[in-house]
């Protein structure tokens, strides 16, 4: 998706002749080679695991947590992806929310933009909210993201008490 976007607006002119339908059947088979190489590295990491006991994971899905929990032999190597500390899970978990607020903005205009046009006739309301989708959220994007910023953050802060509290 990422590669289409950048070859729709970076080349614009060619873009029906690199996008062909070669390339895109070509693009979602490696993506699903690499989704199912990632399924079969947790796969054969669980079974190289033995497990002590006969227990009974109480959950609708087994995790891979859990079944590390579980195991008997050394979980070394299913560990090497675990964040040692909290200020790494912090910078993960930041640049996450900055992902999900930006793909939750973009996605809910769109939907409000197609329930929109649905529900109603009227072109001016259709027109605000295709804006909304298509401006707004482009324009919030790098603004989101530039939250993650130290000095942002205390400059919104500092913005944010000056108008709540009069002078």
């Amino acid at each position: 998706m990422a590669y289409d976007r950048y070859v729709a607006i970076c080349h614009a002119l060619i873009y029906t002749e690199i996008m062909n339908p070669h390339l895109r059947v070509l693009l979602v088979l490696l993506s699903l080679a690499i989704s199912i190489v990632h399924a079969l590295l947790h796969t054969l990491m669980v079974l190289r695991l033995s497990i002590c006991t006969d227990l009974e994971i109480p959950l609708f899905f087994c995790e891979l947590a859990q079944i590390i929990k579980l195991a008997c032999s050394d979980t070394l190597i299913n560990n090497v992806l675990r964040m040692p500390s909290s200020e790494g899970k912090h910078k993960a978990f930041s640049t996450c929310g900055s992902h999900l607020s930006v793909v939750s903005l973009f996605y809910g205009t769109g939907f409000g933009v197609y329930i929109n046009s649905v529900v109603t006739d009227s072109s001016r309301k259709t027109a605000v909210a295709s804006v909304m989708y298509c401006v707004v959220t482009q324009m919030l994007n790098p603004f989101i993201y530039s939250l993650r910023n130290s000095d942002m953050k205390g400059a919104l802060r500092k913005l944010i008490s000056r108008t709540a509290s009069p002078p």
